[in-house]
């Protein structure tokens, strides 16, 4: 990790492109940010753009702008972010979700610096530094077409690679006390939380799958719902296992359980757990349903009926409710009804219907909820209708 900052800072003065690569989570957006505050550029502009948040349609409109009445919605002329970004940095996220036809576009920035807004002929000149990131494996994506090779060997100029959190045991102790301490002077009057020594022991063994930013989420729940400072492992454990996957808090390098090489197998993988206990509860229905009295093994009882009610006492009456039979008759038993099988895509759409009512209809943080990009949970939520 300290190789990478001071390749960062060696590089900041220089015009090198740069490709951060690394897992989600990492902190890859903090390296740009290290950059462009050590360059030349330091008092022009900074832009970071999420590559996969921006849906394809609109994409080359925000990078680089459009003319007036270019397409439907166009009412006045716009500036894209490398107009706005002129002897700055742009730092492009999630490069590569970018479509084949940006990539193209990119490219001539990249080499010649300059670029055509959406609806004109002019072409313009943009003086930027770019940086980018991704977490995606783009050689496999160059093998299967979806990226262009070209633009990764411009992009890769400066290859730098962050580590996963869970390389990096010896930070993570440090990071909670960061994280700790902030979050103590964001909701005061709570004194920073401190972990045990048992504690800190399940912490650094846990695998960090969702890397720095699952710790900082982490760290921020515990220092407002613990009433005690001084967290236990017991209680640190409720924590790091996440209910809706069912990820163990522990994931020892032995475990037989899969590890994950991207998040839409992580995706698949639940579905499919998910698929397979609606079908263990469909074959216990029956079974259920076979041990449930029918109508007519209901012991007989006897109720007076409305004719005869005149011979019961007053005072029984109002101490007991009467059922009378010919009412009881018409109350018809149904058995209970099967549950319905579920597709998986119906339940994928049950699933983003529930983290979108989670987040309020935050798109962004509903995505990382489900471990999706949000370019992702944007094409299933107009795939689903649920716009």
């Amino acid at each position: 990790m300290e190789r990478e900052i001071e390749k960062a800072l060696l590089i900041a003065p220089t015009d090198l492109t740069v490709l951060i690569i690394g897992e989600s989570g990492v902190g890859k957006e903090v390296f740009p940010q290290i950059i462009h505050q050590n360059s030349s550029r330091k008092h022009g502009r900074y832009i970071a753009v999420n590559c996969g948040a921006i849906p394809e349609g609109t994409i080359d409109s925000e990078l680089f702008g459009h003319e007036k009445g270019s397409f439907t919605g166009a009412l006045a002329e716009r500036k894209g972010y490398f107009e706005e970004a002129d002897k700055g940095t742009i730092f492009l996220d999630e490069v590569g979700e970018l479509p084949l036809a940006t990539q193209v576009r990119l490219l001539r920035v990249l080499e010649y610096g300059e670029f055509i807004k959406v609806g004109s002929a002019k072409v313009q000149k943009t003086d930027v530094r770019i940086v980018a990131a991704t977490n995606m494996d783009l050689i496999k994506a160059i093998r299967n077409g979806k990226f262009r090779e070209d633009l990764y060997y411009r992009l890769n100029t400066v290859p730098a690679f962050i580590p996963p959190l869970r390389d990096r045991k010896e930070d993570i102790l440090l990071l909670l006390k960061k994280f700790s301490i902030d979050f103590a002077e964001k909701y005061p009057p709570m004194p920073a939380i401190q972990l045990m020594d048992e504690a800190k022991q399940v912490l650094i063994n846990y695998r960090w799958p969702g890397n720095i930013r699952e710790l900082k989420n982490i760290t921020e729940r515990m220092s407002i719902f613990e009433q005690e400072r001084e967290i236990s492992a017991d209680k640190l454990k409720t924590y790091l296992v996440n209910p809706d996957i069912g990820l163990p808090a522990l994931m020892q390098p032995d475990s037989d359980r899969p590890f994950f090489n991207s998040e839409r197998e992580i995706m698949y993988q639940i579905l499919f757990d998910m698929k397979k206990d609606i079908n263990d509860l469909k074959k216990l229905v029956p079974e259920w349903s076979k041990n449930q009295q029918s109508v007519s093994e209901i012991p007989h009882i006897s109720y007076p009926s409305k004719s005869s009610s005149s011979n019961i006492p007053e005072k029984e009456v109002e101490e007991e409710p009467v059922v009378y039979a010919d009412e009881y008759a018409e109350e018809e038993w149904k058995a209970p009804e099967k549950p319905a099988a579920l597709s998986l895509a119906e339940v994928e759409k049950e699933m983003i219907i529930k983290a979108l009512e989670r987040h309020g209809g935050k798109r962004r943080n509903a995505a990382s909820d489900l471990k999706i990009s949000e370019r992702t949970l944007y094409r299933k939520i107009k795939e689903y209708g649920l716009e």
